[in-house]
């Protein structure tokens, strides 16, 4: 009970320092791409945080297996190349044993995985959606950027605003222009509006954002032509279509548990087993980092970390494969992605008994040899 305790903190302390390291590194990167969709007016910088926020279950139930992963190599790397390891083997701790002790708080971290996967996230990713799509309908004025050039390159609008005002949100000297749908003829046209003044208005029914402009003038034409059409308005109220920012991804990951698990729809499964792929990646994560934490002091602790790495990524880079796959009718839904897990689990025990696999075999072929 000593030596599982021992074992067991060496390797969650590891697990942990891992763990915040990595989520750090990702949310870091995260919230890089973010304040630069701030910086562009894709949403009011008033939700960044709570976007944050929601999105954190979802980059913590991927790398919490990692983290458990390298923290494993790690602590156990430090105990083989201190001796700590050959000492306990000659206490009687075997290569089952230990996996016994590993395999305790690796299911502890499992649990934790599945109840982010299956429930945490779901709710994170919903929310994460209802958010960014109020954003898009009350952004308004609050993501405006004065006195610069915005394009927005799914629909090739391209807007300026002069000066703007967050109290009353109104804008000053504003400039639209944005293709048209092709001529009768094949003509490729380009809006151009000019306005002293606009303003964003949002339809309480619909939810459908407009673009209100006061005192101005609409040309319409093709560039290098002279046959324009010249419109002035004292009010134009025009329709503003935004891209759909979530994907199919979002929309199955956002979706409840219990929903996809009465779904006979090739992406519910996909989705739903993929859910349940990261918590049984966990425990056979632990027994591979088990297989190859082994080493001496010439090696190193950090001898095996590089190809361990490439092996894990290959086992989740399989998983991810899978599930589109299932999703688009390419795989089958059974054995679906248990095949994967059923491969790197005989490929983990194989790593474990290779060793004693070996020496059984030599001796067996020296004696029938001999």
């Amino acid at each position: 009970m000593i030596l599982f305790r021992y074992l067991a903190v060496e390797m969650l302390k590891s697990v942990v320092a891992v763990t915040i390291t990595l989520l750090l590194i990702i949310m870091s990167g995260r919230f890089v791409k973010y304040l630069a969709q701030v910086a562009s007016g894709d949403f009011a910088p008033d939700v960044l945080f709570m976007v944050m926020v929601y999105r954190l279950p979802n980059f913590l139930e991927v790398v919490l297996p990692l983290g458990l992963f390298i923290g494993i190599l790690l602590s156990y790397g430090r105990l083989y190349v201190d001796s700590e390891m050959t000492v306990m083997s000659t206490c009687g701790i075997s290569r089952r044993r230990l996996l016994a002790y590993t395999l305790i708080p690796a299911g502890f971290v499992a649990a934790i995985v599945a109840w982010i996967s299956l429930s945490i996230t779901p709710n994170g990713i919903q929310a994460y959606m209802d958010l960014l799509a109020k954003s898009k309908a009350d952004i308004g004025v609050k993501a405006a950027v004065e006195g610069r050039f915005r394009v927005d390159k799914s629909t090739g609008r391209v807007t300026y605003i002069e000066s703007a005002n967050r109290d009353d949100q109104s804008m000053r000297g504003v400039f639209v222009a944005q293709p048209e749908p092709l001529a009768k003829d094949g003509r490729s046209l380009v809006s151009l509006m000019t306005a002293d003044s606009g303003r964003f208005q949002v339809d309480s029914k619909t939810g459908q954002r407009y673009l209100v402009l006061d005192n101005g003038v609409r040309y319409i034409g093709e560039p290098g032509f002279m046959d324009y059409q010249v419109t002035r308005f004292d009010l134009l109220r025009q329709l503003l279509t935004d891209p759909e920012e979530k994907t199919y991804r979002q929309e199955l990951d956002g979706m409840d548990t219990v929903e996809l698990l009465g779904s006979s729809d090739p992406e519910d499964i996909a989705a739903l087993q993929w859910r349940v792929s990261l918590a049984i990646l966990v425990p056979i994560a632990a027994l591979i980092a088990v297989s190859l934490s082994k080493t001496n002091h010439r090696r190193g602790r950090y001898s095996k970390m590089f190809p361990a790495f490439v092996l894990y990524m290959i086992y989740l880079v399989s998983l991810n494969a899978a599930r589109d796959a299932i999703a688009k009718g390419h795989w089958p839904a059974m054995p679906g992605m248990w095949v994967i897990h059923l491969v790197f689990l005989l490929l983990g025990l194989v790593l474990l008994y290779w060793d004693s696999m070996t020496r059984h075999w030599w001796l067996g072929w020296r004696r029938n040899n001999a």
